[in-house]
């Protein structure tokens, strides 16, 4: 018989018995906001486009560009966090913050890649972008961007346009397009459009840089992008991190890589008795061998400070940066200084919000720009610059010329008879809010507002007889300031959201406006009373006081766009991208102001295929096809209106200015328009530890904004109009490797890029085939040379010189004829203008490599750069030098040259036949194969044990030595110079004759000369 039990509850009992269940049950399963941030575990940094998952669920979100997420999730469910590269994670939710910190997988090469408004990862892009890491660009110490990129991103020519201290590069992504409109890449500085110049960003601030180079990648940029995209992304602060300082020096001292190659005394003396043309001056003697180049150059040096404090609270993150940069450079007076403020502030506010803003301040004093070594070179090393008592003379006279004397020590003792300077200041500022809309998971609103400007002033005073051979020459100054401001606002909504852990789906819609304003003046005067007043107050001048209308400039333009981009990436195997743009230019004509174009991508990851099971070998194999339309309104605002321009007459006895039409009007100035195919392959091989890209494009640019020429008859000089057509096409080959991987302590990796640019121009105005004034031909590159095409040199029995160079001589310059011949095989006419020949100056490819061994503490770096054919243009040697006359009417460079006993040579005979003051065909001497290999920086280095500088709260101590510009392994001109074979001047500069070579062209002249830098370094971390 079974007993029972009778239970009696009370029912205030019951009553809380049900609600524990039922408050337990909310707890378990009510939905709550988990927000945090997932961070690298080698570098503290966030990590863009990690995936965030709900386990057991298709609940996912992607973390966004500085690593932080917000997903919907119930308490104690378990969150995944995973990113290709780095360990997965599994943590249970306790709490509304969970932050992250992923150890990276060894061997493992994947990176994320900033596309544009947004990130993805590498295995997912379809467009093509290469990117490089903020640290691996600080494996070159350089004062700015351009400097540390050289030669390291496969597609991105950046060639040196001067070798002053601070001075800017030239940077082109696939080549030239344009004739007459701006090449320049389009800088994305933290989302925002960057108007000023990259010499005012740290490099110790950068915490990646990606260059988006064909169109299915620059079109969401639209007409900006058309020559590229340079996306710059700084360092920010960390949520949950505590804050961290750190610290990084340099110091170096500069010294000339090589002088540039004079004759000394023996052998300029027998350069003047072989010409028989000038015999010593009163200053000269043949027992006297002045190196004038020792005297005027000094050591430089170089220096840079950087101090950073970062961190983040569990909804906040911050950092702060100050950063100290000067280079003093080997020409005395010349030099370089910046100081740079760089802040960010990230804030959470609540469950939907996120506020934060960037700003970037810098200060730069730059002095002796307008100083160079012609002066320098151009002296006798026969001239004596001491008098008898040992003090320097003022002037020494050469045969025909009367020269300054420029020393170091009379340099440095101008005092206020001398000054060169000038002072920018530039701020450039982000302030962005976010919204994630409630009730849509993935869908966020942003407004993003820029507002930057860039000011500078400065000028030039000259006192009396300064650099002059008249002592009496009057004081001259000039003052010139200018002013830059831009503003932008951009509204993006996206949406982005994964579905069943396949679907990924990315979207973007944009609008935006942004302004940009340019203001600029110079003033003249001569005759300033006093040196103490150099240009600071030409109102004092007692001599005239010009204002040239051309000195002077304002504009105003403004662009507005529209744009939507979708990406859709299914199981990681199957990816498309699509994106459409309309811009509209206020620069162009009215009826011609918008402009739309598409752009469409898609890749295909085989790797990840079924039938791809059991290679082991392959880790990622993946095939891009890229098609896009982009845009160029890169002239000038105005130009849709013509010019006027002034003429300064005499009218019944009074000094008036008229106004004359110098270029037309019209109405009909629309975009310049690129069509680009890209094809790429991307490969990691061995667990990625061999992993590359191959890339081909083909980009067609039509409309090309050019300055068409009038006949004189017209009485207008020229117009701005669409007229001419453009093709550059390519290939490109990007390797990453890990040869080592810590065997017995030793990690070894390496990389490589190889690519190559072809360019022609394929038709212009009116069906013309060529535009001889501006060395432009259809069916030849964009850059070329116009000039006959030097053979050798004339020598005994060679036949025909009294026909082809009638009045010539042996020894002088042989160029090629290209008129017919008679039947008897004699030329039919002297060699004339009709001879010029197209010389294509562009290289057959180029490229970088790099390397990096680390042995327990210590680690090596080499980076290096090549290039293969081309033609170099130096003036030193050619007829616009005027260094190289070889008659010995001034210095000359250190050449081999023809003499009767001497006749298997480059150069031609002294005083033989000339052109003016120079030999005939001089030019050609200015020729040389452009090849070379040579290591740009070498860096040794050594980490403190981490257990012994831990016990003085040291986190990280790093010290390095480095040598920049170490040595050239191989160059045809180095060979015979001695020089850097790296151009620094462009075409207008630095020659005694500076019409003779279009100004688009870059050459070697008497700039500043190359340095050699030897450095060390500290990083410190606590």
């Amino acid at each position: 018989m079974k007993k029972l039990y009778k239970v009696s509850i009370k029912p205030h009992r019951l009553l809380l018995v049900l609600a524990l269940v039922f408050s337990t049950h909310l707890c378990w399963s009510q939905d709550m906001n988990v927000s945090g941030t997932v961070t690298s575990g080698d570098d503290g940094m966030g990590i863009p486009g990690a995936l965030v998952a709900v386990k057991g669920t298709t609940n996912s979100v992607a973390t966004d560009i500085d690593g932080n997420y917000t997903i919907s999730a119930p308490l104690n469910a378990v969150l995944q966090f995973s990113f290709i590269g780095y360990q997965s994670q599994e943590v249970t939710v306790t709490g509304n913050t969970v932050n992250v910190v992923l150890q990276e997988e060894a061997q493992e090469l994947n990176e994320v890649v900033i596309v544009g408004y947004g990130a993805q990862r590498k295995e997912a892009v379809t467009g093509s972008v290469v990117s490089i890491k903020g640290d691996a660009i600080r494996e070159v110490p350089a004062p700015n961007i351009t400097q540390a990129l050289q030669g390291r991103l496969a597609g991105v020519e950046i060639n040196q346009t001067s070798s002053q201290p601070g001075a800017s590069m030239q940077i082109r992504i696939r080549g030239a397009r344009s004739l007459t409109a701006s090449n320049n890449p389009l800088i994305v500085l933290d989302g925002i459009p960057f108007p000023g110049s990259l010499t005012d960003i740290s490099t110790d601030d950068i915490k990646s840089i990606d260059v988006l180079k064909d169109a299915s990648a620059t079109a969401i940029y639209g007409s900006r992008g058309a020559n590229g995209v340079i996306l710059i992304t700084t360092n920010r602060g960390t949520l949950g991190q505590k804050a961290k300082f750190t610290y990084s020096s340099y110091y170096g001292v500069r010294n000339v890589f090589s002088d540039y190659p004079m004759m000394g005394a023996a052998k300029y003396a027998k350069l003047r008795a072989d010409a028989g043309m000038f015999s010593n001056g009163i200053d000269e003697s043949d027992d006297i061998n002045t190196d004038w180049q020792d005297l005027f150059y000094r050591t430089g040096t170089v220096e840079n400070h950087h101090f950073n404090v970062s961190g983040g609270s569990a909804t906040g993150s911050y950092s702060f940066s100050t950063t100290y940069y000067k280079d003093e450079g080997v020409i005395p007076l010349q030099d370089y200084e910046r100081f740079s403020l760089v802040s960010s502030l990230d804030q959470q506010i609540g469950n939907y919000v996120r506020v934060g803003f960037n700003t970037n301040n810098n200060y730069s004093i730059t002095n002796g720009s307008t100083l160079g070594t012609y002066g320098v070179l151009s002296m006798s090393p026969l001239a004596n610059p001491y008098n008898e008592d040992g003090s320097w003379k003022r002037t020494v006279s050469m045969p025909l010329d009367e020269q300054w004397v420029y020393s170091r020590d009379i340099m440095n003792n101008l005092g206020d008879s001398f000054l060169d300077q000038n002072k920018a200041f530039a701020s450039y500022n982000t302030v962005y809010g976010e919204v994630k809309i409630p009730g849509v998971e993935g869908l966020k609103y942003r407004l993003n507002l820029g507002g930057n400007i860039r000011m500078s002033t400065g000028g030039t005073y000259t006192g009396e007889g300064v650099f002059s051979t008249n002592p009496d020459t009057p004081s001259t100054a000039t003052i010139n300031n200018s002013f830059n401001s831009n503003w932008a606002v951009e509204n993006i909504l996206s949406y982005d959201r994964t579905f069943g852990g396949k679907h990924t789906i990315n979207a973007i819609a944009l609008y935006s406006a942004q302004e940009n304003f340019f203001n600029s003046s110079s003033i003249s005067a001569r005759e300033i009373p006093s040196d103490a007043f150099q240009f600071f107050n030409l109102g004092q001048a007692q001599g005239e006081i010009t204002i040239n209308p051309a000195n002077q400039s304002y504009q105003k333009s403004g662009l507005v766009s529209y744009m939507g981009r979708l990406m859709y990436s299914y199981d990681d195997r199957y990816m498309v991208s699509a994106t459409f743009r309309s811009d509209a230019s206020s620069r162009l004509a009215p009826g011609h102001q918008w402009h739309s174009y598409p752009a469409v991508s898609a890749g295909w990851n085989i790797a990840n295929e079924s039938f791809m099971n059991g290679l082991d070998e392959i880790s990622l194999l993946k095939l891009r096809v890229g098609y896009g339309e982009t845009s160029n309104q890169a002239v000038d605002p105005y130009k849709t209106l013509g010019l006027l321009s002034t003429r300064p007459y005499n009218f019944g006895g009074d000094f008036v200015t008229g106004y004359y039409v110098s270029e037309l009007p019209n109405p009909n100035l629309g975009w310049e328009f690129s069509k680009t195919w890209n094809y790429g392959l991307d490969f990691g091989l061995f667990n990625n530890r061999l992993s590359g890209t191959l890339e081909y494009y083909v980009q067609n640019t039509n409309n090309v904004l050019l300055g068409v020429n009038l006949p004189p008859t017209a009485g207008v000089g020229s117009y701005t109009a669409n007229i001419g057509e453009t093709q550059n096409k390519g290939f490109e080959l990007s390797l990453k490797g890990l040869i080592l991987d810590n065997p017995n302590g030793v990690t070894w990796s390496a990389g490589f890029n190889l690519y190559s640019n072809k360019n022609k121009l394929t038709a212009l105005a009116s069906g013309q085939q060529e535009d001889e004034a501006n060395w432009w031909f259809v069916g030849k590159p964009i850059n070329v040379i116009y000039d006959y095409n030097r053979l050798g040199l004339w020598q005994e029995g060679d036949p025909y010189l009294d026909i082809l160079e009638p009045g010539g001589n042996v020894g002088m310059i042989k160029v090629e004829y290209t008129g017919d011949y008679n039947e008897d095989g004699t030329p039919t006419r002297a060699i004339g203008p009709d001879d010029r020949q197209v010389l294509d100056v562009n290289p057959d490819f180029q490229g970088g490599f790099n390397t990096n061994v680390n042995y327990k503490n210590f680690d090596l770096g080499i980076v290096g750069g090549f290039q293969s054919g081309g033609i170099l243009i130096s003036t030193l040697y050619g007829s616009t030098g005027y260094l190289n006359m070889l008659n010995g009417r001034r210095g000359n460079v250190d050449v081999d040259y023809w003499t009767p006993e001497n006749t298997d040579v480059r150069y031609p005979k002294p005083g033989g036949i000339t052109s003016g003051d120079n030999p005939k065909y001089g030019s050609t001497l200015s020729y040389f194969d452009a090849s070379y290999v040579k290591i740009r920086t070498i860096t040794l280095g050594y980490t403190f044990n981490q257990d012994f500088i831990k016990k003085v709260g040291i986190d990280k101590l790093r010290l390095y030595t480095t040598v920049q510009n170490a040595f050239v392994l191989y160059s045809p001109y180095h060979k015979e110079t001695g020089l850097d074979p790296e151009p620094n001047s462009y075409g207008n500069q630095n020659a005694a004759v500076t019409d003779a070579y279009q100004s688009r062209l870059l050459t070697v002249g008497t700039n500043t000369p190359a340095t050699r830098t030897f450095m060390l370094g500290l990083n410190l971390t606590f």
